[in-house]
């Protein structure tokens, strides 16, 4: 769906801002929101630019930059980096080849830090797009990552 398409299936409420970025991001393949989504926002529901920037570089699920296909999203929460979340960051990183921040050359994942998924009673958890992972361990990872690289 197209950005003007998913613009002008709201409301002209300032309460549509959330969800229509989210729709707008959703409808790309590289999950992420330009300026000309931003202006195109902005405008429609009337509100000045800066706060619509503001919004999108606030919240953690939307990004001014393409990511992969699939985005990891790693609990950074107490409990979580109590239950070794440090430990599967590391293993994340070492499986994908990337950093925190940084998307893997076939495009394929993104690598992002959370600051708590809700999943406390499962730590570490991750979050791939939609789907929790939890009770995660190195080889759990590893699993993972390999059927999503089958599935692509």
């Amino acid at each position: 769906m197209k950005r003007d398409e998913i613009i002008n299936g709201f409301e002209k409420k300032a309460e549509n801002l959330l969800s229509m970025l989210h729709e707008i991001q959703d409808s790309k393949e590289e999950h992420y929101l330009d300026k000309e989504d931003l202006i195109a926002a902005s405008d429609y529901l009337g509100l000045p630019y800066s706060f619509v920037h503001g919004v999108a570089t606030f919240y953690t699920m939307y990004s001014l930059k393409p990511r992969g296909k699939y985005i990891v999203r790693i609990c950074q929460s107490p409990p979580c980096h109590l239950m070794g979340s440090t430990t599967i960051s590391k293993e994340l990183m070492k499986v994908l080849g990337v950093k925190f921040g940084e998307t893997t050359e076939d495009k394929l994942f993104t690598l992002e830090m959370s600051s708590c998924l809700g999943v406390c009673g499962v730590a570490p958890a991750m979050m791939i797009n939609d789907r929790v992972y939890g009770n995660l361990n190195p080889e759990k990872i590893k699993e993972i990552i390999e059927q999503l690289r089958r599935e692509k």
